[in-house]
């Protein structure tokens, strides 16, 4: 495991974790929403958990990828961030599909903190990015 943890940039790790606090700020916030509503129940928790984590593996499965392409020719590195779109997307879709079908998910909230990571990285325009 510290193997694994070692071969991780520090760049990836941090713009993880700066979208893993967005996703926890907006799915507060969208929780609160719920319950201001009156549309709350435990199915808007479960189908949160879903698309936050869901969006987060994907973020970071996109990070990882990226950190590798670069160790690769141009070509090979190519075919490496198509592969993962395609199996990220993949992931994606079938996320949705559960939050969708199961009744234990709520639809909209299994779906909408898949939108986290965008709104995210347009709120990092107003905060400075120390990285770029």
């Amino acid at each position: 495991m510290i193997e694994i943890k070692n071969k991780i940039d520090r760049v990836v790790l941090q713009e993880t974790a700066y979208i893993a606090v967005w996703t926890l700020i907006l799915s507060a916030v969208m929780q609160a929403v719920f319950l201001i509503i009156g549309m709350w129940d435990y199915t808007v928790i479960l189908g949160n958990l879903l698309g936050a984590a869901a969006n987060m593996l994907n973020f970071f499965l996109m990070a990882l990828t990226v950190q590798k392409a670069l160790e690769k020719e141009e070509k090979e590195a190519k075919q490496t961030m198509k592969l993962s779109h395609s199996l990220r997307m993949l992931m994606l879709f079938v996320a949705a599909v559960l939050g969708i079908v199961l009744p234990c998910f709520n639809t909209f909230a299994s779906v909408i903190p898949f939108f986290f990571t965008r709104i995210a990285i347009m709120f990092r325009q107003f905060f400075g990015n120390k990285n770029a």
